[in-house]
């Protein structure tokens, strides 16, 4: 890297701290004063809007390395690529660890500075479906499908053991959220039920019905968690949850499945995707519906994934066809779309796919990098020659 990529990647580590800062002073007011959705500043979400065009970073792979996860510590090591799907993957909070599940039964943990792979362990016995770090770097709590064991487990990747096991649900396990201030973690079943843990505890601490399929989220502070189904979105005080939702939500009269909701990182909007192929962005404290995106509809067993940028201004979303989209949330309007490919390495709008099921898209905590899943892992970086010419406007 030169003097002048390294001076680039600095300017641009200062704009997004700086855009973060901002949106974190919004939500540190009084707990009782209403809270009102305010556009971020135009300067910042200008930044992000220069940021839409990606370069696509791979992981690296490499053909030799075994996929026992013997090895007790985390050295840097190049592991080959999963040979299926890519179902789910999480950012470590405060580290630079990505780790993913995948069709192929494995469970893998990346470098995300170096888009390096450290580890990759197999879960032939259960399957593996959805992955969700805590609050250790190397230990992950996944959801098993095979069909015969809905437990969820707690695994140490760092020596490839299991330290709990979650027994409650009676079908597959289809949301899952870890709270980010304890040990708690709230888990959606197709069993129609929402079961809230401790991971210290065997036995779940909590139960609520749902009317249909479940999509549950913590928001970022772990004080309040929302359950959206049959067309509704249930907020609820992490607390006192037995007292009921403090507020019900509607979604605009669409009552297909629920696949994913989300809080953006400042608390302010959230997001819920569902299987007909929508995906509905709300103010979290008033409930306004303030716009829907369409996508075509993903199958029944499919997610139809997405995830707000980090300051909120932009969704990007998985769709049926296997495209991708991004929309500006203050405008409504789509400003990008493209293919999953494994060709080329910068951002494309020719690219041909004959992939049909949604890809798997996280935003990285705290960076304008997000990484999108499917037959291949990709990191997805800002094009820094353009960095320069922001600078200028500013």
């Amino acid at each position: 890297m030169t003097l002048l990529d390294r001076f680039r990647e600095a300017v641009f580590r200062l704009i997004m701290l700086s855009a973060l800062t901002k949106a974190s002073h919004h939500q540190t007011g009084s707990t009782t004063a209403p809270r009102r959705y305010y556009p971020a500043d135009a300067h910042h979400s200008e930044a992000v809007a220069d940021c839409i065009e990606f370069i696509k970073k791979k992981a690296y792979t490499d053909e030799n390395r075994d996929s026992s996860a013997s090895s007790s510590n985390l050295d840097a090591t190049e592991v080959a690529m999963p040979s299926g799907r890519i179902s789910s993957m999480d950012f470590h909070r405060t580290s630079n660890y990505l780790v993913t599940a995948s069709e192929d039964e494995s469970i893998r943990l990346y470098d995300v500075s170096s888009a390096t792979c450290l580890k990759t362990i197999n879960s032939k016995k259960y399957g593996v479906d959805l992955v969700c770090f805590t609050s250790h770097p190397t230990t992950v709590i996944y959801s098993s499908k095979n069909g015969w064991d809905e437990s969820l487990r707690l695994l140490s990747l760092h020596d490839n053991k299991y330290l709990r096991y979650f027994k409650g649900h009676h079908d597959r396990v289809v949301s899952l959220s870890l709270c980010s201030r304890n040990e708690c973690f709230i888990s959606g079943s197709l069993d129609r039920t929402v079961l809230l843990w401790d991971q210290r505890a065997d036995k779940c601490q909590g139960l609520l019905r749902a009317q249909g399929r479940p999509a549950i989220a913590y928001d970022d502070q772990g004080l309040v968690f929302a359950v959206a189904s049959g067309g509704y979105i249930r907020m609820f005080d992490a607390r006192k949850f037995e007292k009921g939702p403090f507020e019900i939500f509607s979604v605009g009269g669409d009552v297909s499945d629920a696949n994913v909701v989300k809080f953006s990182n400042d608390g302010r909007l959230m997001l819920l995707t569902t299987m007909s192929g929508h995906i509905h962005v709300l103010d979290s404290f008033r409930g306004t519906l303030l716009s829907t995106y369409s996508v075509k509809p993903v199958s029944s067993n499919s997610t139809l994934e997405a995830s707000f940028s980090p300051e909120g201004m932009f969704v990007i979303s998985g769709s049926g066809d296997g495209r991708a989209y991004a929309w500006s949330v203050r405008s409504g309007k789509e400003v990008a779309s493209w293919m999953m490919s494994s060709e080329p390495s910068v951002l494309n709008w020719n690219w041909v796919n004959t992939e049909t099921e949604p890809p798997v898209i996280k935003w990285a905590p705290g960076s304008l990098m997000f990484v999108t899943g499917s037959t291949e892992l990709s990191f997805w970086v800002p094009d820094l020659s353009k960095l320069a010419a922001y600078v200028g406007r500013k």
